[in-house]
């Protein structure tokens, strides 16, 4: 296959010899940043999308989802297509349609062709991230990965926390009269740079010796996904209807007909979409389980932070996404802490980010519900609380779940890790919005206060999903992460 044949580059060479390839490192780490901002960039875009494109509440909502769930249900089948037709080629084709797409976003007429190219932007995502975790379980040696993995958990989480700070930033300064645009544009010139960069620094790897594209895996395994998802973002806005709780039952008997396919593929010496036997690794399963606790909180979390900034306490894109800044700070440079202290200290540094994620998200409900109004000043500080415990527990989660795994595993893990990471989102906002939202008096005389114990809710809520991770932090091997 293509995937198999391809010669060694300088950068791979350069990391077998010692030196980390941080070049190639910066390219697709760059891609990751732009993938995952985009997630979070729109939320405070929406009021402008609504006004500008005349659109309704059902149109805002599918401009989110459309973008999460062709990410979410192509993920797995990208890494195949890295594995036969190469892992640079899949990378350059994902940063070309993302790019595309998001010109397509910016000069998008009706709220539906924006919803279109949303979808195409999250297929193009799909391609790109995937091949990202890839790239560094194949170049960079396992002793030295923590490092590596620190710059990729500090390039997610900043994405992750900072999107909304950017999105407002963007609309804040309505360059060109462009507006809600501007988010969109943004990524033209960014991604246009990656795409020639790329052509030069990233490598041609081998990739996986992929005998076939396993068709029954993909369609049952798209099917299963698509069946998961589509509910779990569009349910509450739906009210949760028949349909939701009969697409969560198809899902179950999909995920069941996935496994019992990829068995009878394995058991007949054939090359299954997931090889199950990833699933026997203690570090890998256990840390699908963090990955999926983890982004459920955290990007429900900062949803529901927006909507209480934004609507409750009527500030503007650019003042909520101010809110969030310290906290960026914050998680930054913890992420840094934990790249530099997981080597020596393994587990434990997970566990104590846990108990402070934990105990941020706990003080954040008890400061509410005590009786102060909330203000910005006040949870700045229980978010930075958070923050520093989400540095020193997301960063070296990443490397936990690849920590063990082969070269060549590399692509369908990482393949797993992406698709975890957006079930984990969309599972998230699925049950902290139904929590939040159902807690939100609209209409009341007091809004203020009725989006701060909303807050209040949300926090406990998402408490309850920190204590979850938690617990599955102490479960996970004790050696340090970067022992293989």
């Amino acid at each position: 296959m293509a995937g198999t044949r391809q010669s060694t580059s300088p950068p791979a060479a350069a990391a077998r010899a010692g030196a980390l390839p941080w070049t190639t490192i910066a390219v697709i780490l760059s891609a990751l940043f732009m993938a995952v901002l985009d997630s979070f960039i729109v939320v405070v875009a929406d009021p402008a999308i609504e006004a500008d494109l005349h659109a309704s509440a059902g149109d805002v909502q599918w401009i989110l989802a459309g973008y999460q769930l062709s990410y979410a249900v192509f993920i797995i089948t990208a890494t195949r297509l890295a594995d036969l037709y190469g892992r640079k080629r899949i990378f350059l084709l994902g940063v070309a349609l993302f790019t595309l797409a998001s010109a397509a976003c910016a000069l998008a007429p009706t709220a539906g062709g924006l919803i279109a190219a949303r979808v195409a932007q999250g297929l193009g995502a799909a391609l790109m991230v995937p091949q990202v975790f890839a790239y560094v379980t194949v170049l960079v040696p396992a002793a030295r990965r923590h490092s590596v993995y620190g710059a990729l958990g500090i390039a997610m989480g900043m994405a992750t926390i900072g999107g909304q700070l950017v999105g407002g930033l963007l609309i804040g300064a309505d360059l060109f009269d462009s507006g809600w645009r501007l988010v969109f544009w943004v990524n033209v010139p960014i991604g246009t740079a990656l795409f020639a960069l790329a052509l030069r620094h990233v490598p041609a790897t081998p990739s996986a010796a992929a005998r076939g594209l396993d068709l029954p895996g993909v369609l049952v395994l798209s099917s299963a996904l698509f069946l998961l998802v589509l509910p779990l973002i569009q349910g509450r806005e739906a009210g949760w209807p028949r349909w939701v709780w009969a697409c969560f039952a198809g899902s179950a008997v999909a995920f069941g007909a996935f496994v019992a396919v990829e068995r009878r593929l394995e058991r007949r010496g054939g090359d299954p979409l997931v090889p199950l036997t990833l699933f026997r690794q203690r570090s890998f399963s256990l840390g699908i389980v963090l990955v999926l606790a983890l982004y459920a909180l955290i990007y429900s979390y900062y949803l529901a932070l927006s909507v209480t900034m934004q609507q409750g306490l009527g500030m503007s894109a650019l003042g909520a996404g101010l809110v969030h800044a310290p906290a960026a700070g914050a998680f930054f440079v913890f992420s840094l802490v934990a790249s530099r202290t997981v080597p020596r200290y393994g587990r434990r540094v997970l566990e104590i980010g846990a108990v402070l994620l934990t105990s941020g998200y706990l003080a954040t409900g008890l400061l509410l519900v005590s009786g102060p109004r909330i203000t910005p000043l006040l949870v700045i500080p229980t978010l930075v609380l958070q923050s520093v415990g989400g540095g020193l527990v997301i960063t070296p989660a990443l490397n936990t779940v690849l920590s063990h795994v082969g070269p060549e595993s590399a692509g369908v893990a990482s393949g797993v890790l992406s698709t975890a990471q957006q079930c984990g989102g969309a599972l998230g906002v699925a049950a902290i919005g139904a929590v939040f939202f159902g807690s939100l008096r609209h209409g009341a005389a007091d809004g203020v206060a009725a989006a701060g114990h909303a807050f209040a809710v949300a926090s406990f809520g998402v408490f309850v999903i920190a204590v979850l991770a938690g617990v599955v932090v102490f479960l996970l091997p004790k050696a340090p992460a970067t022992r293989g």
